[in-house]
């Protein structure tokens, strides 16, 4: 192996760290955002007018539980390759929720890290930049599917006693 290819390889637990603790942070946030009002995220869900209202209210009240679970896991590294593809997952779920919303010309917010719902007549949606982010942390999610190993983890606690 090159010294390059030798530096590129210790390289990448460096980056799926950094990559790891960003998602972490933003399901963190996203969650803890919308658990202090279990009600207004079951209505930010019935806002894309998918599913039943009854069945928006639960996702509504699942999902900050979800999203913090998930962002406790990144954070403490542990399954990181699985916790990458559940995150991935829920971030493909999202944006096709938000995509449909805009193909059916809804007038939401998307609720990610609000409380989401119908916008006021006068607001106008932002479904580009929130497809772009919400594509963005997918890009995130699939490079911890691809190279889980990451610094400060539990994983890499876990695997130390293994070798």
């Amino acid at each position: 192996m090159t010294v390059t290819a030798a530096r590129r390889t210790e390289a990448w637990p460096w980056i799926s760290t950094v990559a790891r603790l960003g998602l972490a942070a933003v399901f963190l946030v996203a969650g803890g955002l919308k658990v202090t009002d279990l009600a207004g995220s079951g209505r930010a869900v019935n806002a894309y007018r998918i599913l039943p209202f009854e069945v928006s209210q639960v996702v509504g009240a699942v999902q900050p539980f979800l999203e913090i679970a998930l962002g406790l896991l990144l954070l403490v590294g542990l399954a990181t390759r699985l916790t990458g593809v559940i995150a991935a997952v829920l971030l493909i779920v999202f944006i096709a929720g938000i995509v449909s919303a805009a193909a059916r010309g809804l007038q939401i917010d998307c609720g990610c890290f609000s409380k989401g719902g119908d916008l006021a007549a006068d607001q106008s949606p932002a479904y580009g930049w929130e497809i772009a982010r919400d594509v963005g942390f997918l890009a995130l999610a699939g490079l911890l599917v691809w190279r889980p190993r990451t610094r400060f983890s539990l994983d890499e606690i876990l695997l130390r006693g293994t070798r």
